[in-house]
């Protein structure tokens, strides 16, 4: 069994008013880790982060206890890595490198992104192979930030279902010390993959350690799930309250594997975050 205190859980939690406040609002509901967008997620642009708040931010991290390794930024929801046009990729690549050296200001190592969608307009192969040249060109122009590849439910033309996915991005990265991978629980669920027993746990721990290498692993996303298991619908649930129920939470939090992983909540009812943490830290 695994002690608790070796678990960094958290959930992601609100930057409204500044990024400063961010690590407040973890404290508040009993983290040790923490999400947050580094600006507003639903906007191309933003302005610069105030330096002052910068300085806020890293000082609050350290009064409160969070190193950088316990964050786990997500990036825009606009971002599209793989775009399949010229204008839209262009300007997906020219966010991400917008958040990844937000990331740098704030002294955060890592960036988890969503890999990306073809859109139906360019076949798989090719997508990943232009969400990989996305991550070169990113890494190439920045310093000291990991992109973290997170899977993803596969609805619509969204890649990262499958695991080999993610294995086919890394293996076309180039600065390999700089990729890494989050599963997300309810995401990896809705695609197929089951948690819902010890055995089924078990099996598909072993399917990302063959298929992509449980060596990339830089964080966890703990949803449940409202869609049934290979729905490819991306509905997150309280935690034991969906179709995933409690037994993936209780393997997750008795896995030695996953000591010092971030391990963020983006369930649905955030006035229970405190009350999911600590029933994460009882199991």
């Amino acid at each position: 069994m695994t002690k608790n205190g070796t678990k960094w859980i958290g959930a992601h939690v609100s930057a409204a008013g500044g990024v400063q406040n961010a690590p407040y609002n973890a404290r508040e509901i009993g983290a040790n880790a923490f999400a947050l967008f580094t600006k507003n997620q639903r906007q191309w642009k933003a302005r610069p982060l105030d330096p002052s708040d910068i300085d806020l931010f890293k000082r609050r991290c350290e009064e409160l206890g969070f190193s950088g390794a316990q964050i786990l930024p997500h990036n825009s929801y606009l971002i599209n890595p793989g775009h399949p046009e010229e204008e839209g990729l262009n300007k997906s690549r020219s966010a991400l490198f917008d958040e990844m050296q937000r990331c740098e200001q704030l002294g955060i190592p890592q960036l988890n992104i969503h890999p990306g969608s073809h859109l139906r307009q360019i076949s798989e192969t090719k997508c990943l192979a232009r969400i990989a040249e996305t991550v070169n060109i990113i890494l190439d122009k920045t310093r000291g930030v990991t992109v973290v590849l997170e899977n993803t439910a596969g609805q619509g033309s969204n890649l990262g279902n499958r695991f080999e996915h993610l294995a086919e991005i890394i293996d076309q990265v180039e600065d390999k010390s700089r990729i890494g991978i989050c599963i997300d629980t309810c995401h990896a669920h809705a695609a197929g993959y089951d948690l819902t027993t010890p055995k089924a746990y078990r099996q598909t721990m072993e399917m990302v350690d063959r298929e992509i290498g449980l060596q990339w692993l830089r964080g966890l996303h703990l949803n449940d799930a409202k869609s049934e298991l290979g729905s490819r619908v991306d509905r997150h649930a309280p935690l034991g309250k969906g179709t995933m129920g409690e037994e993936p939470f209780r393997q997750i939090m008795n896995d030695d594997r996953l000591i010092h992983q971030p391990m963020i909540l983006e369930t649905t009812q955030p006035e229970n975050w405190a009350t999911e943490i600590a029933w994460l830290r009882s199991l």
